[in-house]
């Protein structure tokens, strides 16, 4: 946390050192990405990616769009545009931003921004061969789109998930999910009420995601019941393993 003295974030273990959350599923030869963080540059750059099937936006605010511009770098690897997919209230209040991003880029024009084909999702969806089941959740007075991908599910940026979430959710192994911290708070879920949804899931496996400085990486790990971690930056998870 920018200006903070506490002992987490003066901490010397890598896994308190935590960049805005995204995520990466890779499933056969195709690669999607859920949000483009403000530290998607890093993150592409530490993952080795030069190429995209798609985008998925989980909604518009900052911390999961902000790193937009450096999908251009991706368009310049493959010389194309790239989809992105969300509900339309998320695709409008992206392009209302970065309405360049949207725009048809012209003959020549090289790959000076980002460019993107908005496709708008209400319901299941395929691309790059891949089916992709969305479902809404509540995120403060606002809705954000959780995806599940074959037998994993992305939850991030949620406080209450509605039973069709969790139909959706059913049967799967890994579940990243969203868990900013012990203390209650107004728009994202807390450990304890986190742990409450993941005893109903009954994931194989579930990772905590867009974990607060509340949150020291091993104490926190200690403390978890078996099949729960903390996510840390970098990490990788085979499904099939599970």
């Amino acid at each position: 946390m920018i200006g903070c003295d506490c002992g987490i974030c003066r901490s010397s273990d890598p896994r308190n050192r935590r960049r805005r959350v995204s995520a990466l599923i890779e499933t056969g030869d195709t690669r999607l990405l859920i949000d483009t963080p403000p530290d998607l540059h890093g993150q592409l750059v530490d993952a080795d990616v030069a190429r995209l099937d798609a985008v998925l936006y989980t909604h518009g605010h900052a911390d999961h769009v902000h790193g937009i511009d450096d999908l251009r770098s991706i368009n310049f690897h493959m010389g194309r545009a790239l989809d992105a997919y969300g509900t339309a209230a998320t695709l409008a209040s992206i392009s209302k931003r970065f309405a360049y991003a949207f725009e048809p880029m012209g003959d020549g024009g090289g790959w000076a921004r980002p460019s993107l084909n908005p496709v708008a999702i209400d319901g299941p969806f395929c691309t790059g061969g891949v089916t992709v089941l969305p479902f809404p959740q509540q995120h403060g007075r606002g809705i954000t789109t959780g995806y599940r991908v074959g037998d994993m599910a992305y939850s991030t940026d949620v406080k209450t998930l509605p039973e069709e979430a969790f139909a959706a959710l059913e049967g799967v192994r890994l579940w990243i999910v969203d868990c900013l911290g012990y203390r209650e708070h107004p728009t994202h879920a807390h450990l304890e009420l986190t742990l409450a949804w993941i005893a109903r899931v009954k994931p194989r496996l579930a990772v905590l995601t867009h974990m607060s400085h509340q949150f020291d990486y091993e104490t926190l790990r200690a403390s978890l019941p078996a099949g729960v971690v903390p996510g840390h930056d970098g990490l990788t998870i085979d499904t099939d393993a599970l």
